[in-house]
C-alpha cells in the first residue's frame, strides 16, 4: 500500500479504494460500511438507519489516546486512591496481646456439631450419627430441645 493511500488514524490494513470496493461488494457487512464512511469523513445512511436499534459499534467511536492509559503508573493510582481517604490498614506497634492462631485447635472431646452436619449424615443414610448430633445440639441449646427431640424422633423412625 502506498503512503498516499493510507487512511489517517487507521491501521495499515486496506487502502481507501480497497475499503470502498469491499463495502460495495459486501453491502450487508456493516463494519466495512462504517470503516468506509469514517475514512471518507461522511456518515453511512444504512448505519444511521439501524443505529437506534443496535449497540454502538467500536468502529463508530473515536480511538482513545494511548497516553491516557499510561499517564499514571499503578503505584500513582493506588496512592491517589488512598489519599482521598485514609484507608490504610496499619498494625498496632508492639507485640500482639495474645497468641496468634492460624488454625483451629480441636481436642478429641471437641466435636463440631451442627444441623447441617446432621442433614449431611441423613442424606448419606447415617441415621445413628445424625441422631447423636441432634442429641448434642439439644444439650448445647436447651431452649430448642423440643425442636431437636422432634428431629431425633423423625430420624429414628
Amino acid at each position: 500500500m502506498k503512503d498516499s493511500e493510507r487512511i489517517p488514524g487507521t491501521p495499515d490494513l486496506l487502502s481507501e479504494t480497497e475499503l470502498a470496493a469491499a463495502a460495495e461488494r459486501y453491502a450487508w457487512f456493516l463494519p466495512a460500511r462504517i470503516a468506509r464512511a469514517r475514512a471518507a469523513g461522511a456518515s453511512d445512511p444504512l448505519w444511521e438507519a439501524v443505529a437506534p436499534w443496535r449497540a454502538q459499534s467500536s468502529l463508530a467511536t473515536e480511538a482513545p489516546e494511548a497516553d491516557a492509559f499510561t499517564a499514571f503508573a499503578a503505584d500513582d493510582i493506588i496512592e491517589r486512591f488512598l489519599g482521598e481517604e485514609d484507608l490504610r490498614i496499619v498494625a498496632d506497634e508492639g507485640a500482639p496481646d495474645g497468641e496468634v492462631r492460624t488454625a483451629a485447635e480441636l481436642d478429641d472431646e471437641d466435636e463440631l456439631v451442627s444441623e447441617e452436619l446432621a442433614e449431611i449424615y441423613l442424606a448419606q443414610g447415617l441415621r445413628e450419627q445424625a441422631a447423636a448430633i441432634y442429641r448434642k445440639l439439644s444439650l448445647l441449646n436447651p431452649e430448642k430441645s423440643v425442636y431437636f427431640a422432634e428431629l431425633i424422633r423423625k430420624t429414628e423412625n
